[in-house]
């Protein structure tokens, strides 16, 4: 009776355990049978039979022999892995549904933030950069860094597609056919750090510098303002520069890493290959349809008296950078360099663009950058106009650039309105202005000096060519490198001088006012920084939609 009840303690204890591990099985059916059977021997403790007792006493040692070796068992026996639970069909694909989806928002997000017509570069991005950065200059060298770091990474944003490629904004300058007749004026990419990356955003022209033979820190902080009321900038940088030395460093290993890439080799060599064409582009930008234009100014320490050291400085600077320029841009007309502008006087710039040139067709280079001027826009008396003509058909100079910022201070737009109390001091800062309130005294004088380069003042002319010849028989070279005048060619051999217009042309309309005055290119800055990025992309669709 009392091995029945153990055996059947055993089944119980064995039906209730089977779903856990082998050890622990055996552990609890033994540990329940020995209750179940202490139990019994209770139940018939009280039978008289004492061989019944005997037997009972016989069950319960075996069993406690049984327990032990089971016991012993357990802890001699390897453990179990726990048996492998088997994943939810369901939550594998929510995983997989959620990493595609991030995947695919990261990629949908690049795309997007990468692509000049995104509107978050237009109504997002400035107003931040503007709120994170009160102080504009700080906004400057942030945007500035910000666009050579997303570029080294390929992360930049850039035109999608090739809106250029109808042809419909093509035009012809200097003999190349240039993809638009948008372009950045110099300023804004101060050192030569982001010309790829603005050339990415869609200009054909990107203006870099202006740079000064000797580094320089410009004028004291602060010496940048902002006008959002009018989406107008006052600055007093004072052309700050770190030289050109610097300039060429940085453009000639842009020169290496491009001839590298196109399978050119990394000697110089290599470099002298691109440079003379046989990459197929022009040897500035080193893009197709676009060119280069390097901006070059005097120190603020050379002596305005002294037009000889004046001209070495300019021609430092052409020394150093012409050959990576498809175009030198000669700036005279800083209001923030005291001086600077009073070369725009005609027999001072005359000397001073002479060498320029003569200093730019004595670049090692089969094809020779171009020269333009970029004259103020206060200097727009009929006879001061008419000196600066002069003096670019008589140094043989390309072209001007009509327009850099003014010191004038225009009245707020919309007509009538008041300035915010805020704006009011600010306006009032020394520097020069730059926003849209400049876009129509812009076109009115390239139209000007449109029509005056394309008469030019024969008889005067011919006299002072005739001045420059004798001079130059008499003259010995200079000492420090600067080419003695060379005999004047005749006026006919000149072709048409281009006309690029800066200033205040912030959307397509004024864009193409200053081409129909006369402009070959009209170039932005202001507008650029209020606009955003995608301000180029929506300049040129505005000016599509008006052909």
């Amino acid at each position: 009776m009392v091995a029945s009840s153990a055996t059947l303690a055993f089944r119980s204890a064995g039906l209730r355990a089977r779903a856990l591990p082998l050890a622990q099985r055996s552990l609890i059916c033994y540990s329940r049978a020995a209750v179940q059977l202490q139990s019994s021997l209770r139940c018939y403790s009280s039978e008289p039979k004492p061989e019944t007792a005997e037997k009972a006493k016989e069950a319960v040692k075996e069993t406690a022999e049984t327990a032990k070796e089971a016991t012993k068992e357990i802890k001699d026996a390897p453990k179990e892995a726990p048996a492998p639970v088997a994943p939810k069909k369901g939550g594998r694909r929510s995983k997989k549904f959620f990493c595609t989806s991030l995947a695919l928002a990261l990629l949908v997000g690049l795309v997007y933030g990468s692509d000049t017509r995104a509107s978050i570069h237009r109504y997002a991005v400035p107003p931040l950069i503007r709120l994170l950065y009160p102080d504009a200059e700080e906004a400057h060298h942030f945007t500035v860094e910000a666009l050579k770091q997303l570029h080294r990474f390929g992360l930049h944003p850039r035109e999608r597609g090739d809106p250029d490629g109808d042809g419909a904004l093509a035009t012809e300058v200097f003999g190349y056919t240039l993809s638009n007749p948008i372009g950045i004026s110099g300023g804004l990419d101060k050192h030569a750090d982001i010309p790829d990356a603005l050339f990415d955003i869609g200009p054909a022209i990107v203006e870099v510098g202006g740079t000064t033979p000797l580094p320089q820190e410009g004028n004291p902080r602060p010496r940048v303002f902002r006008l959002p009321s009018q989406h107008a900038i006052i600055n007093r940088y004072g052309l700050n520069s770190k030289g050109a030395d610097h300039m060429a460093e940085v453009l000639q290993e842009r020169l290496r890493d491009f001839a590298y890439a196109q399978g050119f080799g990394e000697h110089e060599l290599a470099q002298e290959r691109v440079l003379n064409g046989e990459a197929n582009v022009p040897p500035g930008s080193l893009v197709s349809g676009k060119l280069l234009a390097v901006q070059v100014a005097k120190n603020k320490a050379t002596p305005d008296s002294d037009i000889e050291a004046i001209k070495r400085d300019y021609v430092y600077c052409v020394d150093r950078l012409a050959k990576y320029a498809d175009i030198l841009v000669v700036n005279v007309s800083s209001p923030n360099t005291p001086g600077l502008r009073d070369l725009q006087a005609t027999a001072p710039l005359t000397a001073i663009l002479s060498a320029v040139v003569g200093a730019a067709k004595g670049v090692e280079r089969k094809t020779k950058p171009f020269v333009m001027v970029k004259v103020s826009p206060d200097e727009d008396a009929d006879e001061q106009v008419s000196g600066i003509c002069d003096a670019v058909w008589g140094s043989g100079v390309d072209g001007v650039i009509v327009g850099n910022t003014t010191n004038r201070r225009p009245a707020p737009l919309p007509k009538g309105s008041i300035l915010p109390e805020d704006e009011q001091p600010i306006v009032k800062e020394t520097g020069g202005y730059s926003g849209p309130q400049l876009a129509d005294r812009t076109v009115a004088l390239v139209a000007r000096y449109r029509a005056l380069l394309d008469k030019p003042n024969m008889p005067e002319l011919e006299k002072r060519m005739q001045e420059q010849t004798a001079t130059a028989k008499e003259a010995e070279p200079d000492r420090e490198n600067v080419p003695a005048v060379g005999a004047a060619e005749p006026v006919h051999k000149y072709g048409r001088k281009t006309i690029f217009a800066s200033g205040g042309i912030t959307n397509g309309a004024q864009a193409q006012a200053a081409l129909d005055a006369g402009a070959s290119v009209a170039m932005m800055y202001t507008g650029v920084t209020y606009g955003g990025i995608g301000t180029v992309t929506r300049v040129k669709q505005e000016l599509r939609q008006q052909k």
